[in-house]
């Protein structure tokens, strides 16, 4: 069997960028999205600052600065094609274009957001615990969606399709991971759920 040879994410969506393929991605994941900023607004009722993790070309960023109790949103991603875009589309948000592992934030947030991001390293742990310990406010909140997990039969031949790896792991896997680093009240969704599609899996976590 020929081995197929994986691109690195950072590069995949840079390629995303340049073709105007990043669009696709406000539209597909706006459902999912939009469900965990109704769940921030339902949490915060004083002002906050806001991260996205893995921003792209900056959609979420820009939903929240519509929002009133927001005070300051930025992003940070891997490729700089898309936080070219970002900047270009959004001159008033911070972006930062940085391998996330390697990223140092100058401020800790209030809360973190990250949609199809973590399953794209080949330890989520490692990603998920630097967000903890070092980009984190205390009691701060992180919530993240992600369609790539093992209970979603439908996605198991992404890494294949799109050519770029993927960790697999379940809802249980995830759960324990964010037990580990330190998070505590843990909730999780399976949002837009229908035939022979599970839905996002979304989780909340409070440091």
């Amino acid at each position: 069997m020929k081995k197929i040879m994986l691109k690195n994410p950072i590069e995949f969506f840079g390629n995303w960028a340049e073709i105007g393929k990043d669009e696709g991605m406000e539209k597909g994941h706006n459902n999912s999205v939009q469900f965990m900023i109704d769940i921030i607004k339902r949490q915060k009722k004083e002002k906050f600052t806001f991260l996205d993790v893995g921003c792209g070309n900056g959609w979420v960023v820009r939903k929240m600065n519509y929002l009133e109790l927001c005070s300051y949103a930025a992003g940070v991603d891997g490729a700089k094609q898309m936080i070219d875009k970002a900047k270009l589309l959004d001159g008033k948000s911070d972006y930062f274009c940085s391998d996330l592992l390697k990223w140092s934030p100058n401020k800790c947030y209030d809360v973190i957001h990250s949609m199809e991001v973590f399953y794209y390293f080949s330890n989520p742990k490692r990603i998920i615990q630097k967000i903890h310990q070092n980009w984190l406010k205390n009691s701060g909140i992180m919530i993240f969606g992600i369609d790539y997990y093992k209970e979603n039969k439908a996605s198991r031949n992404w890494p294949q399709e799109c050519g770029v790896f993927m960790k697999n792991l379940s809802i249980n896997e995830w759960q324990n991971i964010l037990l580990d680093v330190g998070f505590k009240k843990i909730q999780f969704w399976q949002v837009g759920e229908k035939k022979n599609w599970p839905g996002t899996l979304v989780f909340y976590a409070k440091k």
